[in-house]
């Protein structure tokens, strides 16, 4: 919370010490101790330490998959990496993707995966642009649109210039927002499968 990757919720506040050892429990306190909890984890968030962006994201992957109190769900862990990403801050080795630049692109991949798409080609050029996913034999462009870096007037009329460049080169261009991806992924799929001429 204090690294705005999740919204402020209520309950228990969770706090890592280093050690094994520590006080009583305190009501409204939820103390987790660690033996591998090093100086270098640790930095100032306005005026109170916390631990680092790849610490924290860290510590949340292991809680999530342990399914721990006060972990977060799969989906929200998700949103904190991508939360992460859009801010620029930095990210522990598991978060980061091969060419991927988001988790939302991750997150298409795994469709293409799933539904055994020809393999895209991931953040490439294609003439004045980086294309998000490229299906360059079939002439197909995605685009993962995230609110944070596409609401706006001007980022709208950047993705309409991009858009027209890319169809002017015969490119044929399917764009998805998050919440597609995110909540209708079988939608998405029976889409892409159609401009590339497979089945799902």
């Amino acid at each position: 919370m204090l690294w705005d990757l999740a919204p402020v919720g209520s309950g228990a506040v969770d706090v890592i010490v280093a050690g094994i050892g520590g006080r009583a429990r305190r009501s409204g306190i939820r103390v987790h101790r660690s033996r591998s909890l090093a100086p270098r984890d640790v930095v100032a968030r306005d005026g109170i330490p916390v631990t680092s962006t790849a610490r924290t994201l860290s510590d949340l992957r292991r809680a999530t998959s342990a399914g721990r109190p006060g972990a977060l769900t799969p989906r929200e862990l998700r949103k904190a990496i991508r939360q992460a990403n859009v801010l620029g801050l930095p990210l522990d080795e598991a978060s980061r993707g091969d060419r991927m630049r988001s988790d939302l692109e991750g997150d298409f991949m795994a469709i293409c995966r799933r539904h055994r798409f020809p393999p895209p080609d991931v953040n490439v050029r294609v003439g004045r642009y980086l294309a998000d996913f490229l299906w360059r034999k079939r002439r197909v462009v995605v685009e993962t649109d995230h609110y944070i870096y596409h609401r706006g007037l001007v980022a709208f009329q950047d993705d309409h210039d991009r858009d027209l460049e890319l169809k002017a080169l015969g490119y044929e261009v399917l764009r998805f927002a998050e919440k597609q991806i995110d909540e209708e992924p079988d939608r998405v799929a029976e889409i892409v499968a159609g401009v590339l001429g497979v089945r799902v």
